[in-house]
């Protein structure tokens, strides 16, 4: 069944009063890749009533229709923040969005936290309580340098004027704060969750305020060093921060799921469709592709610099077993509605499923804040590829499967630096799941923009092409690689994309056209050294281009195709 969303549905079930609402920003989406309908389900599963209402009209009073739960709302702008959902880089509104009816972009309004919590307090004035969750509150839970505003904000929690804000992967806060509340004991000593105080709390970290990081560059660093380096559940201490005259408080991140605990939440049962109640209103396009893909793990180790995933699922892989995977799979055969193709197997990357670095499994992040990955692969990590070449044999072997794409990002250099099982595992890719084009993110080409973004060099990328071009050749097969940058990063000049483009053209031997813009989000360094113009660690100044139309310039730079009335000998025109 699907959670209710509908008052005929409550009566359906015979509940007369929901435990907890959860609302979205997203359509409703039965799916173990939607961070609302996880969280229903893990908390159906537990024994809760729980209903779910899946963008509200805020022009009505939508927000009513199943009624007021007997213990908290729970609140999700969606799995995208709702300013990067409807706005692009240069801040032109977005005409479309994958999980709206039709993909019309007109139903998920801008800070949608905020709207939501406002929506529920105007028409019950003194409600249970409202938690915060999803990334839009992961990400901003402290004070944070908002791009469309131009300004550092204060933590979403004071903006919204909710009562709690979950963070990170919530499955197991969730459950323990709904049993806190069922049983109306105190969760203020819950793990994974922020609160309001009028006090500070004992034993906790005091970052700089938010007076102090929005009137001093210097402080916003420190307090976000503080704030980044305290998200690993076993090293992290609680830190508080000073909000006008209350505090912030943040306990320390909730221990990772087990495996188990992982596989637990995905053997749920989920429809894997929208609910007939959204359904009706139109195509949701999100569904093609999550519809029939599958996650193998949570968490990302790259620590890439533009990347949030680091503060939200972490910075430790954490995998489902291959008999979970293997289950899910077996399910989607049974779909009438199934053709035989999976889109995705993977994660965040697809190629850090099964392993990690045991040193980090058991004492958490390195106290000298080594990472695993930047412009070289820590050698402590030891990368293997094994267990998902052979996760990745055993879908092919079930029954009634055509073809498995690997459409998650993929880590280059891992596979280089992967002695044993690299070139076999870059082999299974290659002749058995991409189709045409392999999708990598180098990102750039210039040294100085690689080190501020925290990826590998440009020799790194050119020894792995060379391992996949050999490898197609050997194959019989006519693949590409798609190569995914970024223009107007921070330190980043229209001489840097110069010699983007000219590296593209001669050692990648195309004009890249998967160049987007840098978009400033919350919780990042690379949005540290946007706001800030400095180099969070050396503290010199950076070139940082603001202006909108040379931003585009130096995507126009790249993406711009040569064009010659007569092509000389030797020379080249691939485009991907």
């Amino acid at each position: 069944m699907f959670l209710p969303t509908t008052k005929k549905e409550l009566e359906q079930l015979d509940w007369n009063q929901l435990d907890i609402i959860l609302v979205s920003g997203d359509t409703y989406i039965d799916s173990p890749y939607g961070g609302i309908s996880v969280i229903g389900r893990v908390l159906l599963d537990k024994g809760y009533k729980v209903g779910i209402i899946a963008q509200p009209d805020i022009n009505s009073d939508d927000i009513t229709r199943l009624g007021e739960p007997r213990l908290f709302w729970g609140v999700s702008a969606g799995l995208v923040d709702s300013m990067v959902a409807n706005y692009t880089a240069s801040k032109k509104r977005r005409n479309n969005d994958d999980f709206t009816p039709n993909g019309v972009n007109n139903r998920r309004p801008d800070r949608a936290s905020i709207v939501y919590t406002g929506l529920i307090r105007k028409f019950y004035k003194n409600t249970v309580p409202i938690v915060l969750g999803g990334i839009e509150a992961s990400l901003r839970r402290v004070a944070h340098y908002d791009f469309w505003g131009n300004n550092v904000r204060k933590s979403l929690l004071f903006d919204a004027k909710a009562d709690i804000l979950v963070y990170g992967m919530a499955e197991k806060t969730v459950v323990k704060l709904a049993n806190s509340l069922n049983a109306k004991e105190d969760f203020k000593d819950i793990r994974g969750l922020c609160y309001i105080s009028k006090e500070p709390k004992e034993g906790y970290i005091e970052i700089e305020s938010f007076d102090d990081v929005k009137a001093d560059k210097l402080k916003f660093i420190k307090a976000f060093h503080t704030y980044y380096n305290n998200c690993d559940p076993i090293t992290a201490k609680g830190i508080m921060q000073k909000q006008d005259s209350r505090y912030l408080i943040q306990n320390p991140p909730e221990f990772y799921m087990s495996e188990s605990e992982i596989d637990a939440v995905y053997n749920l049962n989920y429809e894997r469709d929208v609910h007939p109640f959204y359904k009706k209103q139109g195509d949701i396009k999100a569904l093609e592709t999550i519809k029939f893909s599958v996650t193998t793990h949570h968490g990302c180790y790259g620590e890439c610099n533009f990347c949030a995933i680091s503060v939200h699922q972490g910075r430790t892989i954490r995998s489902r077993s291959e008999d979970s995977i293997l289950k899910e799979i077996n399910q989607f055969t049974k779909d009438k509605n199934f053709k035989g193709i999976i889109y995705d197997v993977g994660g965040a990357t697809a190629n850090m499923y099964g392993f990690e670095c045991e040193k980090k499994l058991s004492k958490g992040d390195c106290a000298d804040k080594k990472r695993c990955l930047s412009d070289s692969v820590c050698k402590t990590l030891k990368p293997n590829h094994k267990r998902q070449i052979d996760l990745l044999r055993k879908i092919r072997g079930i029954k009634g499967i055509k073809k498995v794409f690997v459409n998650s990002g993929i880590r280059y250099d891992l596979i280089n630096q992967d002695k044993i099982y690299g070139d076999v595992y870059l082999k299974e890719i290659v002749e058995h799941h991409v189709s045409g084009q392999m999708k990598i993110a180098p990102e750039h080409s210039e040294e100085k923009i690689l080190s501020l973004m925290g990826k590998p060099d440009k020799n790194t990328l050119l020894a792995f092409k060379k391992k996949f071009d050999d490898l197609n050749k050997q194959l019989g097969k006519k693949q590409f690689l798609t190569y995914y940058m970024i223009a107007a990063h921070p330190g980043c000049t229209e001489e840097d994309m110069k010699k983007l483009k000219d590296f593209a053209n001669k050692e990648l031997r195309l004009s890249p056209e998967q160049v987007q813009i840098f978009t400033p989000t919350p919780s990042t360094y690379s949005t540290l050294m946007y706001y800030t113009g400095l180099n969070p660690w050396t503290l010199k100044p950076i070139f940082v281009e603001t202006d909108m139309g040379k931003k585009q310039k130096q995507k126009d730079m790249v993406v711009e195709k040569r064009v010659c009335s007569k092509k000389p000998k030797g020379d080249y025109d691939i485009n991907l």
